[in-house]
């Protein structure tokens, strides 16, 4: 008789409260007071991100909020690190593909200067020229790293395999020809035309007095203007690019493979999320899933694997991801197609389900530690429309997912014959070996530039 696995009846996951405000210019401003530490979190978000850049300046925006700290208000980089380190803070900007993103951690006591800070490199970043060619040099030298890095370039590879040319295609770190492109007007417009109060939203988790907080943020914020009046949207994806291919990039030096098997998957906020999140947890998503027993403790074909879903706000994306011998790559390939299908057709076992509730369950209150970890997680729903209630109801609806929820949600969302394959090695060598899988298609990692 076999033993079962119980999840343990949980503690309900108490939030601090959340108020909300907004600013006549439109500016939202969330917060959360939250003690006993004597720290505060800011995180603004502002939808702008990857998707929306435009063609022939890919990644323009993330090389732009990467700037913002680099120089603004007439201070130079060096005098606005000097400001941060003295009060043991830490303030910068980047961009994924929604999103533009400026962030804040500061002790509670220094929160009104380093909000001025944060504004300031918001409001009036100087981009000044050496800056610019600094970061460009920086950022080519990480495209180089990255084509050269065999995992990297497999997931770049993905990223076309997949998405295509839809707007979730465009790299943060673009292409050589885009970033060799920009120029200060390009970032200055970037800042002028697609960053705006309207379409952005403020967040403060922390130790700090409300009615103090709010005076700053109008004192700063509140005479900020222009941008767009409503938020840019993400086109529907059509699907795949490449459904049933095999995608090669050529690595001739190399004697290991890099494999991602990619397919549609769901976006943010799907009503099966739950019953998602456990099946590929059973799946690839922990050391002790089915893809890690299968490829590294039964076969020893790779040290790791595993599989995940990305999901974002119009569409998602499902992946598969190992590594192996050049002699071994069918191998991984099969058993990674098997296990993918085996799961479709039976879905998880109770007494898998169980255990990984009781995993997912226990880790989720560490992901809500840190001031940071709330902010991100409140922008998120926010972002994302998401119930009220994700958060503090999330471990109870993982744990109240069924057997067959989860195995209805596997049959529904795991791919079959649409999926493509990626893979980086040798392709004189892969090429017979992997043609049995779907058309083949060889690529030099130059062409991922």
């Amino acid at each position: 008789m076999k033993a079962t696995v119980e999840v343990p009846k949980l503690r309900p996951l108490k939030l601090p409260r959340h108020e909300v405000r907004t600013l006549p210019n439109g500016l939202t401003v969330h917060l959360v007071p939250r003690g006993p530490l004597p720290l505060v979190a800011v995180r603004l978000v502002i939808r702008g991100g990857s998707a929306f850049d435009p063609i022939g300046r890919l990644g323009v925006g993330d090389f732009a909020a990467r700037l913002f700290r680099r120089g603004a208000g007439g201070e130079t980089a060096d005098q606005i690190s000097d400001e941060v380190d003295f009060v043991a803070a830490s303030v910068g900007g980047f961009a994924n593909e929604e999103n533009v993103i400026l962030s804040l951690s500061t002790p509670s006591r220094h929160l009104e200067p380093m909000f001025e800070l944060m504004a300031r490199i918001l409001l009036r970043p100087d981009f000044p020229e050496s800056e610019l060619e600094l970061s460009r040099r920086r950022t080519l030298s990480a495209l180089i790293n990255d084509l050269d890095d065999p995992g990297s370039l497999a997931d770049r590879a993905l990223v076309r395999a997949t998405w295509g040319s839809h707007p979730y295609a465009n790299e943060t770190i673009a292409g050589k020809k885009d970033i060799s492109a920009y120029t200060r007007d390009d970032l200055r417009h970037f800042h002028q035309e697609r960053l705006g109060p309207q379409i952005a939203h403020l967040y403060l988790v922390g130790s700090f007095d409300l009615d103090d907080v709010m005076a700053t943020v109008e004192r700063t914020l509140g005479g900020w203007k222009g941008g767009p009046s409503e938020k840019p949207i993400v086109p529907p994806w059509a699907g795949l690019a490449r459904p049933g291919e095999v995608l090669i990039v050529d690595k001739p030096e190399q004697t290991q493979v890099q494999m991602r098997i990619g397919a549609p998957g769901v976006k943010r906020g799907h009503p099966d999320h739950f019953p998602l999140v456990t099946m590929n947890t059973v799946l690839g998503g922990g050391f002790t899933s089915r893809l890690v027993t299968e490829i590294r403790v039964k076969r020893g074909l790779s040290y790791g694997a595993g599989s995940s879903f990305d999901m974002m706000s119009v569409a998602g994306t499902f992946t598969v991801s190992s590594f192996t011998r050049t002699e071994t790559i069918e191998s991984l390939i099969d058993v990674s197609l098997a296990e993918v299908k085996k799961m479709k057709e039976r879905g998880p076992t109770k007494t898998e389900l169980a255990t990984v509730q009781r995993y997912i369950s226990g880790l989720y209150p560490g992901r809500l530690e840190t001031n940071e970890n709330i902010s991100g997680a409140i922008a998120d729903v926010v972002h994302y429309g998401l119930p009220e209630t994700w958060i503090s109801e999330y471990r109870e609806r993982i744990a109240a997912v069924t057997v067959k929820q989860a195995a209805a949600a596997a049959q529904e969302h795991l791919f079959g014959p649409e999926r493509c394959i990626v893979l980086v090695g040798n392709a004189d060598k892969l090429r017979a070996k992997v043609e049995k899988y779907g058309p083949v298609t060889v690529l030099k990692p130059t062409e991922l530039e």
